[in-house]
Order: C-alpha cells, then structure tokens, then sequence
C-alpha cells in the first residue's frame, strides 16, 4: 500500500476518515454531554493536522497519476463526508486491482 502515491494517498485517507468519525462520533458527543471540552479539541487538533495531509497527499496522488478535476474534486467532497474515506478508498482499491489485470 505504501508503495505508490495513491496506496499513500489511500492510507491517509483512511487516517483521516478514522478521525472525523471519532472526532463527530466521540468527541463532540463527549463535549457536549459530558462536559469534556478537551476531547474535541485534541481530536480536532489531530483530525485537522491528518485534513492537511489527506489535501496534500489528494495532490500527490493526482499529480502522479494524472487525475481529472472531478475525480480530484470527488476525493475531496468525500473527505467531508462522514464515511466517505471509506468508499473513496474501496473504490481506489478496486480501480487499482481492475488496473493490475
């Protein structure tokens, strides 16, 4: 997986999908049920810090492999969407198994 631009690509987006899940999922429920202000601020500081390597890694993995825009922009819309990591990288994964035939 780490071997190529999009294998590194899908492994931070994986990172980053993980993160908005605990960061919606955990932490704001923990902020604001419990009172626990700290969970979505170190959650969200690691989530935002894997956001910025999911963006620069988008542009590695497009450069190199020559994306269009809007697959470029369907990456990114599915950065924001809770779950969308998760299609994105079954789809890349597959993209990349029908490639190897």
């Amino acid at each position: 997986m780490l071997n190529t631009e999009i294998g590194r690509f899908r492994l931070v987006s994986l990172l980053e999908g993980v993160s908005f899940l605990v960061l919606l999922g955990i932490a704001m429920p923990l902020k604001y049920a419990a009172g626990i202000p700290e969970a979505v601020r170190y959650v969200g500081w690691a989530h935002g810090l894997l956001f910025v390597l999911f963006i620069l890694a988008l542009l590695s993995a497009s450069t190199a492999a020559r994306w269009p825009l809007a697959k470029i922009a369907g990456a990114f819309i599915a950065s924001v969407i809770p779950f969308g990591a998760f299609v994105l990288e079954r789809r890349l994964r597959e993209e990349e198994r029908a490639a190897a035939r």
